[in-house]
C-alpha cells in the first residue's frame, strides 16, 4: 500500500514525488512518457539556465527515485475508490494507495472516469482542467491534482512548484500537522 501514488512524472508529478519520498512516504510515480515537456527547450526554469525538456524530465525522475520513490513506466487506465483506499490500474498491474495525485498535464480523461469534476480552462490552448481547491484537493476525497491539469500555467517552473505545494499538503494531511522540509547546508 502506497501512501501517495502520483500519476505523471512531468515537472509537477516528479516534484511531488521528490517531496513525498523525502518526507518518508511510500511513493509510487507512474509515467506514460507523454509529457509535453519532452518536446520543450527550457531557459526560464530557476537553477537550470538552458535545459532540454527530456533532460529536465530525467533529472526529476532521477531525483525522486534517489530519495526513495518507486518509478513505473505504464499508462494508468483506471482509478477505483474503495472506502478510504484506491486501486490504480495499468495494463496488467494494480497498485493500492491511500492518496492519488493526478499530474497528467492536459489529459483529463482518467480524472473524469474516476468521477473527478472538471471545468473549462483559462490557460491558452488548454480546454479542460480538474476543478481543484487551493490545496489541490478535488471533489473525490483522497484524489488530488497538481500542475497544468489543476489549472496552473504550463511553464515548468510553475507546475514543478505547484506539484511540490500539493505534495506538502498531502503530507501534512497524512501527518496531522503542517509539514515543512528545510535542509541545512552541511559544513
Amino acid at each position: 500500500m502506497y501512501d501517495i501514488l502520483i500519476i505523471g512524472a512531468g515537472p509537477a508529478g516528479a516534484s511531488a514525488a521528490i517531496f513525498s519520498a523525502k518526507a518518508g512516504k511510500k511513493t509510487l510515480l507512474i509515467d506514460n512518457e507523454k509529457s509535453l515537456t519532452a518536446k520543450a527547450w527550457v531557459e526560464n526554469h530557476y537553477g537550470a539556465p538552458g535545459i532540454s525538456g527530456p533532460d529536465l524530465l530525467q533529472t526529476g525522475k532521477d531525483q525522486a527515485t534517489k530519495l526513495g520513490a518507486e518509478l513505473k513506466e505504464a499508462t494508468v487506465t483506471d482509478i477505483v475508490k474503495d472506502g478510504s483506499e484506491f486501486t490504480v490500474k495499468t495494463e496488467g498491474e494494480e497498485y493500492k494507495a491511500k492518496h492519488v495525485l493526478i499530474a497528467t498535464g492536459v489529459a483529463t480523461d482518467l480524472a473524469e472516469k474516476a468521477g473527478v469534476d472538471t471545468v473549462p480552462a483559462t490557460e491558452p490552448r488548454i480546454k479542460t482542467v480538474i476543478d481543484v481547491q487551493e490545496d489541490g484537493k478535488t471533489n473525490v476525497d483522497g484524489i488530488w491534482a497538481a500542475g497544468t491539469i489543476a489549472g496552473v500555467s504550463v511553464h515548468t517552473i510553475i507546475t514543478a512548484g505547484h506539484g511540490a505545494s500539493v505534495a506538502i499538503n498531502i503530507i501534512s494531511e497524512i501527518n496531522g500537522e503542517r509539514y515543512v522540509d528545510h535542509d541545512i547546508l552541511k559544513a
